[in-house]
């Protein structure tokens, strides 16, 4: 009997499915199942080109749901700027047959604002009521859609320098998608007030000093392809309780914990990660000081949705 062919999906359909998935659901569920060694996440593997650019291959295997996966991210310096482009191949752990191939653009996008959403629904105070974004891509839109019902939120201020540029009619959409929102003439002025900050960027280097702010605030980070990439200083992690999307992984990825670490910073300084957030292992903090998370994109993210979308197209063929 031939092999089944894999369903290919383009970034359209995978978006029209994604809007019908409970993407922060699904992460919850998979973070559980890493939590009960049920899922592996290997490290991430970055390997460069020797012309210049690279690729990092996020790998994952979920056990319960049996598949395993790797997406693909080649990072492709040009004169217009850097090309980034994202496929996940989805794997039957039982036939060992291609189940899927999926653009991955939208479900990058969406598996890193809803980790952050989760991160800080586990960590962020109770009360707090005063929320900052900085960026305003689809990744820092995709943030606020995520994190906009977690808290009662009083006020949410958004921030980019691309903001100056935008027309009224662009400005006028960005504040439309939430009342509370409103868009500020600086950094500055978004975080002034702000207890949780979601950085959004894709900025190489440090944008925010959380431990200059003067209070103790969730600051919360993401990642991109730029080599050591990171948006606060590596010297401030001494300084702030942090946590990350997954220990076992994250200190080896991130650019500012490697950098940290030759600083004499210890990745065992980690309070805890989602996984064990989520299942009750770690502490949460007591806001005696700021606190960072810490996000590197996972394999097992990528799996988990690519994985939801195969059970929903399967479903109706």
């Amino acid at each position: 009997m031939p092999s089944p062919t894999p369903y290919v999906i383009h970034q359209a359909e995978a978006a029209q499915l994604l809007a019908r998935i409970d993407v922060p659901a699904a992460l919850r569920n998979m973070f559980y199942s890493l939590a009960a060694a049920q899922a592996v996440q290997p490290a991430q593997q970055l390997v460069e080109f020797p012309t210049g650019g690279d690729f990092i291959n996020y790998l994952g295997v979920l056990a319960e749901a049996g598949v395993y996966g790797v997406k693909t991210s080649p990072y492709i310096p040009g004169p217009q700027g850097a090309t980034v482009t994202a496929w996940t191949l989805l794997m039957s752990m039982h036939s060992g047959q291609p189940l899927l191939l999926c653009d991955a653009h939208g479900l990058t996008t969406a598996r890193t604002a809803a980790t952050t959403a989760l991160a800080v629904d586990e960590l962020a105070p109770a009360a707090a009521s005063r929320l900052a974004i900085i960026g305003s891509g689809p990744v820092a839109l995709a943030h606020l859609h995520h994190v906009q019902g977690l808290r009662n939120w009083q006020s949410i201020h958004l921030y980019s320098p691309s903001l100056a540029s935008k027309s009224i009619a662009e400005r006028a959409a960005l504040q439309a998608l939430d009342p509370r929102l409103s868009l500020s003439a600086s950094q500055e002025d978004a975080t002034a007030e702000a207890e949780v900050i979601l950085l959004c960027t894709s900025s190489a280097k440090p944008l925010l000093d959380p431990l200059a702010l003067g209070r103790a605030t969730l600051v919360t980070s993401i990642s991109t392809n730029a080599p050591r990439a990171h948006e606060v200083p590596p010297a401030s992690l001494a300084g702030m309780d942090v946590y990350c999307d997954y220990r076992a992984t994250t200190p080896g990825s991130a650019g500012e914990m490697l950098l940290a670490k030759e600083g004499g910073w210890s990745p065992e300084q980690i309070r805890g990660d989602l996984p064990e957030l989520l299942s009750g292992q770690a502490p949460k903090p007591d806001y005696s000081r700021p606190v960072f998370f810490r996000s590197i994109g996972l394999g097992l993210e990528d799996m988990a949705l690519a994985n939801a979308l195969y059970q929903l197209r399967k479903h109706e063929q």
